[in-house]
């Protein structure tokens, strides 16, 4: 399961790359894999400081972080 996590971080992170910033409901559309591992793959980047998440109405932005 946690090689199936990064995988899905690393998919997220070149979506980011390409794109900058998304929704929650979005990646979870582009990114055909299970609901749950893309929530952890997305708790996982978070907290490791990979990307910003802000809560908006219903949803969730992502955002890539800058490296400085």
């Amino acid at each position: 399961m946690i090689t199936e996590i990064g995988l899905i971080a690393g998919e997220i992170l070149q979506y980011l790359d390409k794109y900058n910033e998304t929704t929650l409901s979005n990646i979870l559309k582009v990114i055909e894999k299970d609901r749950d591992a893309i929530l952890m793959s997305v708790g996982w980047l978070a907290r490791e400081g990979h990307i910003i998440l802000r809560k908006e109405n219903q949803d969730y932005k992502i955002i890539l972080r800058k490296k400085e």
